[in-house]
């Protein structure tokens, strides 16, 4: 199930960022006294009693400003904002009541979300700071300190009791998680539907059709997985910056770090594209276990080497994840989908397999004995064992 979206809005250095990194238990955004800092949107995961959420971090608000830069951020802000399940306005319980903090509570008024209306900065409880605030029609000012981490449970009991569903910050700690990526219509809904065997999410053969990533569970030989169709890679200079479609990568990325195993679509009629190799690149850079499923492999013309030919083009492309395993199908037809979970268990089997240092120190000799360590003003390295000290992805350490 998708997690719950909580926007944070308000006029420039009200708090944003600083209550941002509060909940995300980080220094995600960059926090300075000074407004305009936070430019885009920024995400990160949260917990609170047992419900999961992702909370984004938004620019500073200044809706009748007509720069293009500012507009910019008022449009990331409005993209936030209809995507959510709650809006957080946040205002500034020093500076008081401002113009700027009508025009935004005016600004939010328009979308059919619940806005929290969130008092910042009332370090000492100073409950009579946020009686103004009333004058902004948007219902009981909760006060808070994110810097003083005062109030900030009250606050995050009021934002989980209006989300529409709870989601489980632990149920799906479980579930095998498996991660369908790819570029645009490279047919990663159209998988999604046959291994659930049912049309759970749309297909198009418009490039754009799945926005989000959309968590589907599901069984196979008993076991309990999560299937994450995800929305299609493309090349960043590719995607405009006002555009949902931004949030929707940054929604696949996330995907795919969450995920036990990563199956990267690819359209074979295009083959191995350059973009292919980048979200290949990420996939490996996250440590993943992975499947490349050569998609659309019915609409090849072959011969008895067509496969050997696509397989040298990976192992070339690809050659900085030899660990990959690939796979030659169709999602339409159903063409070998059908051994496309075993291989799954068995990228993850592989990943997570742990070698004894024994097995490791041998073949270390062995190794060492064909071709020697090299020497640094006559002497030479020496390397006294290996060890495996953690998997998924497999960690080796010599000393």
């Amino acid at each position: 199930m998708e997690k719950p979206l909580v926007a944070v809005v308000g006029r420039p250095n009200v708090g944003k960022s600083t209550f941002f990194n509060r909940i995300a238990g980080k220094k995600i955004s960059i926090v300075k006294d000074m407004p305009g800092v936070t430019r885009d949107r920024i995400y990160a995961d949260a917990e609170w009693c047992g419900h999961a959420f992702t909370i984004v971090d938004t620019g500073g608000l200044d809706v009748k400003n007509k720069d293009e830069f500012q507009q910019n951020i008022t449009r990331q802000a409005e993209l936030a904002v209809e995507l959510a399940q709650v809006v957080l306005l946040f205002v500034d319980g020093r500076q008081g009541l401002m113009p700027a903090d009508y025009d935004a509570a005016n600004f939010l008024r328009k979308y059919k979300v619940p806005i929290v209306l969130v008092v910042n900065k009332v370090d000492n409880n100073e409950i009579e700071r946020t009686y103004e605030f009333y004058n902004l029609g948007l219902g009981e000012p909760i006060a808070i300190s994110a810097e003083m981490n005062k109030g900030i449970g009250d606050l995050l009991d009021v934002i989980v009791s209006k989300f529409k569903t709870k989601v489980d910050a632990e149920a799906d700690n479980d579930k095998i998680k498996i991660a369908v990526v790819g570029k645009p219509n490279a047919g990663k809904s159209s998988l999604v539907n046959r291994l659930l065997g049912e049309n759970r999410v749309m297909v198009s053969n418009v490039a754009g059709t799945t926005r989000d990533a959309i968590d589907s569970p599901f069984k196979y030989k008993g076991k309990e997985y999560l299937l994450i169709d995800t929305a299609g890679i493309r090349r960043k200079r590719s995607i405009d910056k006002d555009s949902v479609e931004l949030y929707s990568v940054v929604r696949s990325f996330d995907a795919i770090r969450r995920a036990d195993v990563v199956v990267m679509v690819v359209d074979s009629a295009e083959g191995l594209s350059e973009q292919d190799v980048r979200i290949a690149g990420f996939i490996h850079e996250e440590g993943k276990p992975s499947v490349i499923l050569m998609n659309k492999w019915d609409t090849i013309e072959k011969d008895t080497y067509t496969m050997n030919k696509f397989n040298e083009k990976l192992q070339e492309d690809l050659k900085f994840m030899d660990y990959y395993i690939p796979l030659y199908g169709s999602a339409l037809t159903g063409l070998r989908i059908n051994k496309l979970m075993d291989t799954v268990n068995l990228a993850l089997e592989n990943a997570s397999r742990r070698i004894t240092t024994g097995v490791l120190n041998e073949v270390l000799q062995n190794a060492v004995l064909t071709n020697e360590p090299p020497t640094k003003n006559g002497r030479r390295l020496k390397i006294y064992y290996i060890t495996q000290p953690s998997t998924n992805p497999p960690t080796f350490v010599l000393l």
